[in-house]
């Protein structure tokens, strides 16, 4: 595939499964336009740690994340990581730099095993054409993301990097955690120094921070997890309004 490093599980010409998957772009889809879909497209498993795209080279094909997750980054010229946006199950990746500059403007690593729909650019972007509903479905998804890219911006300015992260984590916990008895528990899967950058924080903030709010009964913190033991608590320290 050009404009993909390919490095992954198994690949086959099989298409993507109709079921079990909710949330993002995909979770907005109709059945018959999942079906349409993945009938353009090609089934890819990428291993953890696997590159899906890497930054600089064309981008004619879109992803469409159906379990796992995966993380956008760039690399200065000092060769320092930073992350950019963490994608999961039903999030589309890859199809910016196809309206824009042809090439990709990041680097798309999957973060654990990531099973994705792979789509042409030229393909996806006829499939919006002659379905109305997708369409919609797409612009709704790129709104938000530009309203959340927004928000990150104007909060920058007046958060310290220990509110961020904390927003950060309640924003994971929303979108993908599961509550149980007023807790909420998140696979986590980005590292702390990840975590850091994606805040805008350093890696001594997060350390310090997820030790004050172990000792405040806000988190519990395992290997690759975190529950929200206090949400009410965790939105005080974000700045936001219980």
């Amino acid at each position: 595939m050009s404009g993909c490093r390919r490095a992954r599980l198994a690949e086959g010409d099989t298409n993507v499964s109709m079921t079990g998957t909710d949330g993002g772009f995909w979770g907005l889809l109709t059945a018959a336009e999942r079906m349409g879909l993945s009938a353009l497209g090609r089934d890819s498993t990428f291993a953890r740690r696997a590159t899906i795209c890497v930054e600089g080279e064309p981008a004619t094909y879109v992803f469409v994340l159906v379990n796992g997750w995966a993380k956008i980054f760039t690399v200065t010229e000092g060769g320092h990581e930073v992350v950019l946006a963490l994608r999961g199950q039903g999030d589309i990746v890859g199809e910016i730099a196809g309206e824009t500059t042809g090439h990709r403007t990041a680097t798309v690593q999957a973060i654990e095993a990531v099973h994705a729909l792979i789509v042409g650019y030229d393909r996806y972007s006829s499939f919006l054409d002659s379905n109305p509903g997708a369409a919609r479905a797409y612009r709704r998804v790129m709104t938000q993301r530009w309203s959340d890219a927004a928000a990150m911006l104007r909060i920058r300015a007046v958060t310290s990097g220990a509110q961020r992260l904390a927003r950060l984590l309640l924003d994971l916990a929303g979108r993908h955690g599961k509550a149980n008895d007023g807790e909420i528990h998140v696979v986590m899967p980005l590292t702390q120094e990840e975590l850091a950058s994606l805040a805008g924080a350093s890696r001594a903030t997060v350390t310090r921070a997820y030790s004050d709010w172990r000792r405040r009964n806000l988190i519990r913190t395992g290997q690759r997890h975190i529950t929200i033991t206090d949400v009410a608590g965790l939105r005080q320290v974000a700045g936001q309004r219980t």
